[in-house]
């Protein structure tokens, strides 16, 4: 009997085990911070503690931390990159290496413990902090780690800094020591240059300490609002000199905050209880816009959940500051002297992220076409159902709101620049290359992916993905998979071209003629001309004007997409081996009945060259 429960346990434990392994586990860490605040010579001093807990099956042995301030130095990467890459960001441009010692940014750790003892092997390598442990972190073990840091705000360059060029005081995003994520891939421990980012799930709780005629918004629900007023409560008697501002975040992978003595603070909450904020300077070129907003995003909201998965807190805050637009855990900094048009769309476009990184969480250094270009197609389809609301000035609605982001995509495969998706964010050879793979070409991928499986399919998969996915860092393959199982069919293929390599689509029509092989017919020649194949939906429209619509699918599919309301009444084609380079459709009509023949009548194919995907019969 003895044997026989010891035998039992061994296997439930390894049972457990190997479940935990299968799935994606994740990293955990809560954040417990302090900050005092100097306004006058733009510096704070902080205290950190992480209780962090290695959910993975490995010891560690090292750890390391983001100091991204120490990117806005002379000679650092970022300013080497910048200096040297060809079409530099003229944000950037040679601006750090120009900054003097007060303009500068730092990120100095002066002491870092762990459960209570100090580290003495830690070193400073550019914006990494490189830490050696003297006991190896086990599996499943939490431990706390101390912190004592400084640090000087740089004047504004990229994203984050002091007095931005519309007079935003602080744009507070990268600002902190933030502890590197650690997954299934490993370190990721990444320099910062100015690109993308990378995070671990956890809880922040931060306290502000500054000057009390600041406001400040940002990540995260504020704790005492009744102390603080500013359009958080009722105004408070008084006020001391310097004010704390305590803000609990839950569940996010960074916190970021925007302050400034001018802001007006503005709140609206919609039916679901979210509750926007509104963070803004008045003036002749703001003020009037950004009345606007609320209504509009509450509208956004509304589509966004809708289409793509619910929004999981219970806050956004739209804060002006930084040097354009960027997404931060239930906030934006972006910059406000806006048209309308233009706040409406970056402020959608921000929004977006926190379904496609906030919440998904991809590894924007490997990946970020995943959560750019997505971000891009969310943003694309929700600008075209807010001009159907008549919001967006001089805009109305489409059947297709992807035309401009196809042409992109074309400019960019004509260039010669083209990279594949699969190159790290940090090293494209342009920023060209990079801006273009990323928005353009990843939301061609997302657009394009409607166009294999069908609408009904799409829609579905696309929030199985978000629910399946979400705080978890999916990965390419996540992604198809998903699609693969709502689908049915195998998608490997699209994946490995669109991802992993510069090839690209193009197909022609040919010819028609009297069919050989059927007495009633026709024989439509289709040629792939480019390198990539897809499948192919074809329409015929005949002399009196009717239309019979053909889905041509792909062999390595191993099936065809199902449901389409662009292709009524369709048929299915038998299937193309991609190995061919021609194909013969043959449709039961004479020659001299039908009127055209068109490949892709939705515009849903990225086709390079369309001026062969129409014949017509005169």
């Amino acid at each position: 009997m003895h044997k026989y429960l010891t035998s039992v346990i061994l296997f439930v434990l390894l049972s457990v085990q190997l479940n935990a392994q299968n799935d994606r586990w994740q990293q955990h860490a809560e954040y417990t911070m302090e900050i005092d605040f100097n306004v006058k010579d733009h510096t704070f001093e902080g205290s950190q503690k992480i209780k962090y807990t290695n959910n993975s099956p490995d010891e560690l042995n090292k750890l390391f931390y983001h100091l991204y301030f120490n990117a806005f130095q002379p000679g650092s990467m970022m300013d080497t990159r910048s200096l040297t890459i060809e079409d530099p960001d003229r944000r950037v441009g040679d601006r750090i290496s120009k900054l003097s010692p007060t303009e500068i940014g730092y990120q100095k750790v002066k002491s870092l413990r762990l459960n209570g003892k100090k580290l003495k092997n830690i070193k400073t390598v550019g914006t990494i902090l490189e830490v050696e442990l003297p006991n190896s972190i086990k599996p499943g073990e939490t431990v706390e780690l101390d912190m004592v840091f400084e640090a000087q705000v740089p004047i504004q360059i990229r994203r984050s800094g002091r007095d931005n060029a519309e007079g935003i005081s602080y744009s507070m995003t990268q600002w902190y020591p933030k502890l590197c994520e650690y997954d299934y891939q490993g370190w990721h421990s990444n320099p910062y240059i100015g690109r993308e980012f990378h995070g671990i799930w956890g809880n922040f709780d931060v306290s502000i300490t500054i000057d009390s005629d600041y406001v400040i918004g940002g990540t995260g629900y504020l704790q005492n609002p009744e102390q603080i007023g500013y359009g958080y409560a009722d105004e408070p008697a008084n006020r001391p000199e310097k004010l704390t501002w305590r803000f609990l975040a839950p569940n996010v992978h960074d916190f970021a905050w925007g302050a400034d003595p001018d802001y007006t603070h503005t709140s609206f909450e919609r039916k679901d209880g979210i509750v926007m904020h509104f963070f803004y300077q008045e003036g002749e070129e703001t003020t009037e816009n950004w009345e606007m907003l609320p209504e509009i995003m509450d509208k956004a909201f509304d589509y966004i959940n809708n289409r793509f998965g619910q929004y999981p807190y219970k806050q956004y805050s739209f804060i002006q500051g930084g040097d354009g637009g960027m997404e931060y855990p239930m906030a934006t900094l972006i910059t406000g002297k806006r048209t309308l048009g233009s706040l409406v769309g970056v402020s959608v476009h921000e929004l977006m992220h926190s379904w496609y990184q906030m919440m998904l969480g991809t590894n924007e250094s490997l990946y970020a076409w995943m959560d750019e270009g997505f971000t891009t197609f969310g943003t694309n389809e929700t600008m075209n159902y807010l001009s159907g609301l008549g919001y967006i000035p001089g805009g109305k609605e489409v059947d297709n709101p992807f035309v401009r982001t196809y042409r992109g995509y074309s400019y960019l495969i004509q260039s010669g620049k083209e990279e594949p998706l699969s190159t790290h964010a940090d090293h494209f050879q342009t920023n060209f290359a990079y801006g273009n793979a990323a928005y353009t070409k990843g939301c061609v991928f997302l657009r394009q992916m409607e166009y294999i499986v069908g609408e009904e399919v799409f829609a579905k998969a696309l929030k199985r993905y978000f629910e399946e996915w979400k705080y978890k860092h999916p990965n390419p393959n996540d992604f198809i998979r998903v699609f693969e199982k709502e689908s049915g069919l195998e998608l490997d293929w699209y994946r490995e071209y669109m991802v992993n390599t510069t090839h690209y689509i193009d197909y022609g029509l040919e010819s028609m003629a009297q069919s050989q092989t059927s007495r009633k017919g026709t024989d439509i020649i289709i040629n792939r001309n480019g390198v990539m194949p897809m499948p192919l939906d074809i329409r015929i429209t005949n002399k009196k004007g009717k239309t019979i619509n053909y889905t041509i699918p792909m062999v390595i599919m191993r099936g065809n997409k199902i449901a389409d309301k662009n292709l009524k009444d369709w048929k299915v084609a038998s299937a193309w081996p991609w190995t061919d380079s021609s194909y013969t459709l043959t449709v039961p009509m004479d020659p001299d009945k039908i009127s055209k023949v068109e490949i892709d009548p939705s515009g849903g194919l990225a086709d390079q060259d369309a001026e062969n995907n129409v014949l017509e019969n005169e």
